[in-house]
């Protein structure tokens, strides 16, 4: 597992932070860790940040996790990382199948870095003014792994196995005998 947050984190709460640390953000990163390690997810965090690294097997992948508390906004991101790059030619064609996954998604959504291939997807808490709890914290990061690993396969069918995003998609998101 890389020693490095997802690319692109949109915030570090390193020592150049100018603002205090804010005492609810630094409990947050607490619970965090709490939340990570008896839930048995083994966090990591990376030095210097307010990030755990972690690993999830799912049933189709395992993937590279990151959870950051941005300690002076008090917010939680939890991101889900394939494990793999898109190669450059198939990016619009990846870009089209995350912009059908992510249309009516309920919590989260779907991200790829056209710079390096990179798809994630994010899940995110603004807990200001408030404590964070485990049971946030689950609700935050669970979907995030479990959509991840639904739609990998799709996603890899349209890296690698030559299907349209629509077919994937379709494929994924048909109804099952016990939503019918």
């Amino acid at each position: 597992m890389s020693d490095t947050a997802p690319n692109n984190t949109p915030h570090d709460d390193s020592n150049s932070n100018p603002e205090p640390l804010n005492p609810n953000g630094l409990q947050a990163f607490e619970t965090l860790r709490e939340f990570l390690t008896q839930d048995e997810w083994h966090p990591q965090q990376i030095e210097g940040k307010h990030v755990y690294r972690m690993l999830f097997v799912g049933k189709n992948a395992d993937l590279r996790c990151y959870a950051q508390i941005i300690v002076h906004m008090e917010q939680l991101l939890f991101y889900a990382v394939a494990p793999t790059r898109v190669p450059e030619e198939v990016r619009p064609a990846v870009a089209e199948f995350l912009s059908r996954a992510n249309y009516g998604m309920h919590i989260g959504n779907f991200e790829l870095d056209y710079s390096d291939g990179e798809v994630r997807y994010k899940s995110s808490l603004d807990f200001e003014g408030e404590a964070l709890t485990p049971n946030l914290i689950r609700h935050a990061i669970y979907p995030a792994v479990l959509i991840m690993d639904r739609y990998l396969p799709g996603l890899m069918s349209v890296v690698y196995g030559g299907r349209t995003p629509f077919e994937a998609i379709e494929e994924i998101e048909k109804p099952t005998r016990a939503e019918e």
